[in-house]
C-alpha cells in the first residue's frame, strides 16, 4: 500500500510527461507544512486549497484566507466525495494579485455538485514577515 506522499495528489497536477504529481511532490508540501512552506504562486494556493478540501483540513483553509474575509469556522459535506479539479485560467492582475479561474467537482448523497469559480488572491507578508499568497475570494460563474 503506498505512503500517502507518494498517493496521487487531489487537484490533479502532472509533470512534463502528463504523469500525476504525488502528495509529497504537490500539495502535501504545502498543506502539511504551513508554517515553513508558502505555495509559490496563486495557482499553487488555490490548487492545495482544493486538496485540503478533500481531507477536510480546515486549520490549513483557514491558515490561508486573508485575514479580512476568513470566516469564523468551515462546515463539510459529510460524505463527499471529491471528483476533481479543473484550472481553466490563471493570469496576474498586478504585482502582488492574481486570479485563477477552475471547476471542482464533487458528489454528496448522490447528488452530482460542481463549483465554477473565479478566485482572486494577493501576495502579503504574514506576521513574521513571510511572503504569501492569501485567498481573497471569489466569484461563481
Amino acid at each position: 500500500m503506498p505512503s500517502r506522499d507518494s498517493a496521487p495528489c487531489p487537484c490533479g497536477r502532472q509533470n512534463a510527461r502528463r504523469q500525476p504529481l504525488s502528495w509529497g511532490a504537490c500539495c502535501g508540501r504545502y498543506v502539511d507544512h504551513w508554517g515553513s512552506t508558502p505555495a509559490p504562486d496563486a495557482e499553487s494556493l488555490m490548487r492545495s486549497r482544493y486538496s485540503a478540501f478533500t481531507q477536510e483540513r480546515a486549520d490549513y483553509l483557514l491558515a490561508t484566507w486573508a485575514a479580512e474575509h476568513r470566516p469564523a469556522a468551515l462546515d463539510f459535506d459529510p460524505g463527499a466525495r471529491w471528483l476533481g479539479l479543473e484550472v481553466r485560467a490563471q493570469q496576474a492582475t498586478g504585482d502582488d494579485r492574481a486570479e485563477v479561474e477552475f471547476v471542482a467537482r464533487w458528489r454528496v448523497a448522490g447528488r452530482a455538485v460542481r463549483l465554477h469559480e473565479r478566485s482572486r488572491f494577493v501576495r502579503a507578508a504574514d506576521a513574521q514577515g513571510v511572503s504569501r499568497w492569501w485567498y481573497l475570494d471569489g466569484d461563481q460563474i
